[in-house]
């Protein structure tokens, strides 16, 4: 049984420190159209790392978080929200320069043909600068989660090296989503670059396949071979290294050279988005608890399943005992795909 709860230190405050993306989620509320015939939308908070830390809020984990916020209305609705799912906001700064939110709006043509419009011009969250990023959260959480978004633009790119170097001197491990989205970087190059220098940094790395093959841009895998993805995280440093592969589920590699997986979990699917946020906020929690590695996975895979079975990702984040309650009514056959 392979568990990693002796990577986090103990007799800290927080269990999680996260640092990225702060957004409006704009969700369809007219199901099955394409966004060009979609009329009415309803708003949720947003960001790869905004849904896991209240992931891990709703499960009991004690979080924080690093960013920055517009100052308006959309700024204003996020803080509040924080602050009522038990959110440590003391990292989160205002811009004074007239940055915007960012603005996701989701088309959900079907439950497996969904895409999202982003409106990502002077957005506030990546005004983050580096004199900001508060050293005292870092040094007194469990856990650093880095979202690879937060690498998009100057000042945050900077802002993420300074969280790093704090993380590596009080010994907090770091765990890096790399939330790869397009539109949000100049080049695929720039991309692969950067994330490449925060992966060689971190001690758990999660993503698609498609997110570490753009990490490895300029590699030798042709064959997109996950052991190989693998075998090269660990020689620079990883402790975990987990892959998803969408409904074929995800595997997790450590450095003992096992390969781990678990059972999926069935879903009467709304939407895609949401399920990677989900899951990495019920797998954190997992290894936190000092569950084996199958273990937290399955749970994470569990709570990815109640997200996309709901119309919204923030709000649809699950507790602990709906998570177990859902694992037990799949086994039982209460639950199937839909």
């Amino acid at each position: 049984m392979t568990t990693l709860v002796s990577l986090f230190p103990e007799n800290r405050r927080f269990d999680l420190t996260a640092l990225g993306r702060l957004c409006i989620d704009l969700n369809a509320n007219e199901i099955n159209r394409p966004m060009e015939e979609t009329v009415t939308f309803t708003k949720y908070v947003g960001g790869s790392p905004a849904n896991i830390a209240i992931g891990m809020s709703r499960l009991g984990r004690r979080v924080a978080f690093i960013g920055k916020l517009a100052d308006d209305q959309m700024g204003r609705f996020i803080r509040t929200y924080l602050r009522e799912n038990g959110i440590d906001d003391s990292g989160v700064s205002t811009d004074d320069t007239g940055a915007v939110t960012g603005l996701a709006f989701t088309e959900i043509k079907s439950p497996t043909d969904c895409s999202i419009l982003m409106y990502r011009d002077n957005v506030a969250d990546l005004k983050l600068g580096p004199l900001e990023v508060s050293e005292s959260l870092i040094a007194d959480s469990k856990a650093l989660l880095i979202s690879g978004t937060a690498l998009a633009a100057s000042p945050s790119r900077e802002a993420v090296f300074v969280a790093l170097e704090y993380a590596r001197a009080y010994g907090t491990p770091v765990a890096f989503d790399i939330d790869y989205r397009p539109y949000t970087w100049k080049s695929p190059e720039e991309t692969a670059v950067y994330c490449h220098l925060v992966a060689e940094k971190s001690d758990i790395i999660l993503g698609t396949r498609e997110e570490f093959d753009s990490m490895e841009r300029f590699e030798q895998n042709s064959d997109r071979s996950d052991r190989y993805t693998a075998a090269k995280w660990f020689d620079r440093g990883a402790k975990l290294v987990v892959i998803k592969h969408g409904k074929e589920g995800s595997i997790a590699y450590t450095e003992d050279g096992l390969e781990h997986r678990a059972p999926s979990y069935p879903a009467k699917v709304i939407k895609t988005f949401g399920a990677g946020d989900a899951y990495a906020s019920g797998f954190l929690h997992g290894l936190m608890s000092g569950w084996d590695v199958a273990r937290s996975m399955a749970f994470g895979g569990a709570a990815a399943s109640i997200v996309i079975s709901s119309h919204s990702c923030s709000d649809a984040m699950p507790t602990a005992k709906a998570v177990e309650d859902y694992i037990q009514r799949c086994e039982r056959g209460e639950i199937t795909a839909g």
